[in-house]
């Protein structure tokens, strides 16, 4: 199984005058950027891809694959200049959805899984379905951002448990309300009386991770049905704009 590497963290820096058009054509966040915060976000975006291998299976790598993993990685982050995913190191994109041994190819071996933050042999690596990852920039109706989804989760990692309370981000004072607004939502999702995905009721982990999705794609639709999570999803990722 062919492994190619997109940006070795050897190489010279790529230019990015040409990334805006790419930046414009997929990823809606930039476009409602101003012009300097565009600058700041490709900065950014370059850093990460310093820092960060990208590894593409069977598939030959694409400068358009390395931006959308790094928007996404950046997204979520951007009113944090000084944050680095310590516990990434390699990001793996498989060209479709895979099952747990990132079999992608047949039919009926349990190919459901979009994307994942790894664990034992694959800790500090983040393996992405090609197909997902370009879904969550062409879709703008579904609140669906896989990328988004495992990056959040890598942020909740951040103080060494996965638990959907994002300390490094949240204050103190924060926690026990949000954790009474994730099983309420939850409770609601579970009986079909929300429009967050069902997959956010199965855990404290996939709430947080789904309405960071929510919150990333329809902020608008979010802050109009669920102001309340809408609010505290804002205490986290965008601080400086309460």
């Amino acid at each position: 199984m062919p492994i190619f590497n997109l940006f070795r963290k050897k190489s010279p820096a790529p230019s990015t005058d040409h990334w805006d058009e790419i930046l414009l054509e997929h990823v809606n966040f930039y476009e409602k950027l101003e012009p300097r915060e565009r600058l700041f976000f490709k900065l950014r975006m370059q850093a990460f891809l310093d820092e960060i291998e990208i590894e593409t299976i069977e598939t030959e790598p694409t400068e358009t694959d390395a931006l959308l993993i790094a928007a996404s990685a950046i997204i979520p982050v951007f009113q944090f200049p000084d944050w680095h995913y310590s516990n990434l190191k390699t990001v793996i994109l498989l060209p479709e959805h895979f099952n747990e041994d990132l079999e992608f190819e047949g039919h009926g071996n349990g190919r459901r899984i979009f994307g994942m933050v790894g664990t034992g042999k694959w800790n500090h690596k983040m393996i992405l379905s090609k197909e997902a990852l370009y879904h969550g920039f062409k879709n703008e109706t579904d609140k669906l951002n896989t990328a988004i989804h495992e990056f959040v989760h890598l942020i909740d990692k951040m103080d060494g448990t996965i638990d959907g309370i994002p300390h490094a981000l949240l204050e103190q004072s924060y926690v026990i309300p949000w954790i009474n607004l994730m099983h309420e939502e939850m409770e609601r999702i579970n009986k079909d009386k929300s429009d967050i995905r069902h997959y956010g009721g199965s855990s404290q982990i996939e709430f947080f991770a789904v309405a960071a999705e929510y919150f990333f794609s329809r902020p608008k639709l979010m802050k109009r049905k669920h102001p309340d999570i809408y609010q505290m999803l804002s205490k986290c990722f965008t601080p400086d704009q309460e």
